[in-house]
């Protein structure tokens, strides 16, 4: 009966290992993947994140971008990556709206990845480029449907907030606009302050400033009641698409199998860092609230969110271009 008891040393080591493996983590850097690009909301908040969980671990938690291909790119990269609590993603309702959207990518989130924590949520803002006549959204809407598909939105590509902002608005506005993704949010900013593309659903954390400075026009945002921050906006669906919701929310996952200690440890020191109020307080002149769940409240809000982006693809059609 050697290998009995052998077995039964086995498990009983195992069972110890774990709860001292996460109590020595972190022993060197964490990285944080950001699968967009630099300076949108995921990247942004990333490195306020990232900087708070430095000072309380004393490890460099270091911020990695790998945008592409929708987010697929990156998430791949911490899908596959050791569930060892070194290689953390920082995601959003694209991750979501992915789960429909994009049949064939190589990962399935709730499968390959565990909920950590949330992080916050901040409404979008419709934005055009000056050059467009529309001056408010019923005349926007009125334009688009004179001449169909002639007009052109920005998105950050396939399945972010902003292409499914997009979407939801054709779906209930009965208007057809050309979609034109790009690889990040600011590429896709940039072409719509350049009046290379006309119009965009952008975060109001980002995109605040280019309003008041008269860089676009701001027609709508996309909350269920206007923006503290841009108030003199109405709604989009006050102005005239009543019904319309929208918003973007940002939150943290890990490889599945991940040592629950670690997911535990990350999800209170995220928790902490989100309610001071110094972050409190500077998110909420940015139009960015904090979040806080459990790991498995943050669960069942995301399968909550998949199931809630599967009905606006089918409603929308919304397809990969």
């Amino acid at each position: 009966m050697r290998w009995v008891t052998r077995l039964g040393l086995a498990i009983a080591a195992a069972t110890f290992v774990l709860p001292a493996m996460a109590q020595s983590w972190p022993t060197k850097p964490v990285r944080i993947v950001v699968p967009f690009g630099p300076g949108g909301p995921a990247d942004v908040y990333a490195r306020v994140i990232g900087q708070e969980l430095t000072e309380v671990f004393k490890r460099q938690f270091v911020i990695d971008n790998k945008p592409g291909a929708g987010a697929v790119i990156g998430t791949d990269v911490v899908a596959k990556a050791a569930p060892d609590g070194y290689t953390l993603l920082m995601m959003s309702n694209t991750h979501t709206t992915n789960e429909t959207l994009l049949s064939n990518k190589p990962y399935t989130l709730m499968k390959d990845l565990t909920p950590v924590a949330p992080v916050n949520s901040s409404d979008l803002v419709m934005v055009v480029h000056p050059s467009v006549p529309a001056k408010t959204l019923q005349e926007f809407i009125a334009l688009a449907k004179k001449d169909p598909g002639k007009l052109s939105y920005a998105s950050s590509g396939p399945g972010t907030p902003y292409h499914m902002a997009g979407e939801l608005f054709k779906a209930m506005s009965g208007t057809d606009i050309l979609h034109v993704p790009h690889k990040s949010s600011g590429e896709a900013r940039n072409d719509v302050l350049g009046g290379h593309v006309q119009m965009m659903f952008d975060a109001v954390t980002t995109m605040k400033g280019s309003v008041e400075a008269g860089h676009v026009r701001a027609l709508g945002t996309t909350g269920d009641k206007r923006s503290t921050i841009l108030p003199d906006v109405p709604t989009v669906a006050e102005a005239g698409v009543p019904g319309y919701e929208a918003t973007i929310w940002l939150g943290i996952m890990a490889p599945a199998g991940t040592p629950k200690e670690i997911v535990d440890r990350l999800n209170a020191e995220i928790g902490k860092a989100v309610a001071k109020p110094g972050i409190r307080d500077a998110w909420a002149k940015q139009g960015a609230v904090p979040m806080t769940m459990t790991p498995d409240a943050f669960g069942a809000f995301l399968q909550k969110d998949i199931e809630k982006w599967r009905k606006v693809v089918e409603v929308s059609g919304a397809k990969v271009q």
